[in-house]
């Protein structure tokens, strides 16, 4: 139960949870965009998903100055059936259909 646990911690920061959801949905992503994306710093950003990180939640890959974000691929059935709770649980929620339009219009400069 403490792995469940840890999971449930890291993502009860709406920032973290918000985040989590825009990668499920748009996959690897850039910190510069998920950070338009939530009107945020790019420094909040990558501190929030160094958490992630450190947790297993997410995994990093840098491309020149950039770096991407996606989730790593359910390791348990527990996680396998709570990112499908996200997905679909979270889909019509107005804070992520704001942070989808938003991640739409978003790029890096």
């Amino acid at each position: 139960m403490q792995k469940e646990a840890s999971l449930f911690k890291v993502l009860s920061d709406t920032t973290r949870l918000r985040l989590a959801s825009l990668l499920l949905v748009n996959g690897e992503t850039c910190v510069c965009v998920l950070a338009q994306a939530l009107n945020a710093p790019d420094f909040k950003i990558s501190r929030h998903l160094g958490v992630m990180r450190a947790a297993g939640l997410v995994q990093a890959r840098r491309e020149g100055t950039w770096m991407y974000y996606k989730l790593v691929e359910p390791r348990s059935s527990f996680e396998q059936h709570f990112q499908a709770f996200l997905s679909k649980g979270l889909a019509d929620h107005p804070t992520l259909k704001q942070d989808l339009a938003s991640l739409e219009k978003a790029s890096c400069s």
